[in-house]
């Protein structure tokens, strides 16, 4: 089911899995495939096929936040990162490493948001970019700024009726290949797809009529 929230017990590890947020970008299945098996019939996740170490890194390097784990072999859980970050995907969505909440729900280390404005399941991204032939570049120009004093800690991401997303915390802004684009600790990102800043805000929403639709929290 596409908003499934999965949770299977290992003997080492627990694999949460989360649809609402899944984006498909497959690094479970191809990073692990034993593990995370798609198209059976029954039970697709196995956390007894791998060390934990290889669910873990399956898990951080999954952009979404669909899937998430818990160690119970003593090993360390994921932390927080050191730098926010959200990635500029290329003709795709926000992908934010940091310690997320929208609209005052916790939604873990890991959220990919839609800037499209075509996705069913906003603020979520859910692959609807590649369908709309979505084109925004994921290496816009860089904006001049200064080093942040602090870098990390809470980020507070407000979906805007009919308008954009607003992030408030230190964040890094930075392109698909890691440079960074931007700093700041207050952002409006675009999210009708038809800002002439993208990925930033600039009022397009409301000469355009955007709906946001917002699913309920």
């Amino acid at each position: 089911m596409a908003h499934a929230k999965e949770e299977v017990r290992g003997t080492r590890v627990v694999i949460r899995f989360e649809g609402k947020k899944c984006i498909h970008s497959r690094h479970c299945v191809l990073g692990q495939p034993d593990v995370f098996v798609p198209n059976v019939e029954g039970q697709w996740i196995h956390p007894d096929q791998a060390s934990p170490q290889a669910v873990a890194l399956v898990a951080m390097n999954c952009p979404s936040g669909a899937i998430t784990y818990e160690r119970l072999d003593g090993g360390e859980n994921e932390v927080p990162p050191v730098v926010n970050v959200v990635r500029v995907r290329e003709n795709g969505p926000l992908a934010f490493h940091a310690p997320v909440s929208i609209a005052g729900h916790a939604a873990g280390l890991r959220v990919t948001l839609c800037r499209c404005g075509a996705s069913k399941n906003k603020p979520y991204c859910d692959g609807s970019h590649a369908g709309v032939g979505f084109s925004a570049t994921g290496e816009p120009m860089t904006q001049p700024s200064q080093p942040l004093a602090v870098r990390n800690g809470a980020l507070e991401i407000t979906p805007r009726p009919n308008g954009p997303l607003q992030v408030v915390g230190a964040l890094e802004v930075v392109s698909g290949t890691g440079r960074t684009i931007a700093r700041a600790t207050e952002t409006f990102f675009c999210r009708c797809g038809a800002s002439a800043t993208k990925p930033f805000c600039d009022g397009t929403h409301k000469r355009i009529g955007f709906v946001s639709e917002e699913p309920p929290a």
